[in-house]
């Protein structure tokens, strides 16, 4: 799968959508060449993690994934949940400020 925006490929995409799955989101790995998609989610942590990840926190709109806000966070951090948010995309840390991506921005999946 892949992410973009205005029809530009930002990165391969992974889905993750099972809890299982969602509750090991990027544990266990030394980096992401892409982007990790948890479906639902509202938060996520960096427990146990080896690096620092960018997070977007988005909801449905317009047949895509509306970014409400992005942050990043270093290893063993505990994120805030965002009540609107209906997913999360993980990425590298620095994945964000490459792409261009923020707040308001409407992404899809394909």
């Amino acid at each position: 799968m892949w992410l973009l925006r205005d029809g530009e490929v930002l990165a391969s995409l992974e889905v993750s959508t099972s809890l299982r799955g969602r509750a090991r989101g990027l544990l266990g790995r030394d980096g992401i060449d892409g982007a990790l998609l948890l479906r639902p989610a509202r938060s996520v942590h960096t427990v146990g993690m080896r690096f620092a990840i960018d997070v977007a926190y988005c909801r449905p709109d317009a047949g895509g994934l509306r970014v409400l806000d992005t942050a990043t966070m270093r290893p063993w951090r505990v994120g805030r949940p965002r009540l609107r948010a209906r997913c999360v995309i993980e990425a590298t840390e620095g994945a964000f400020e490459r792409w261009a991506l923020t707040a308001g921005d409407l992404l899809e999946v394909k």
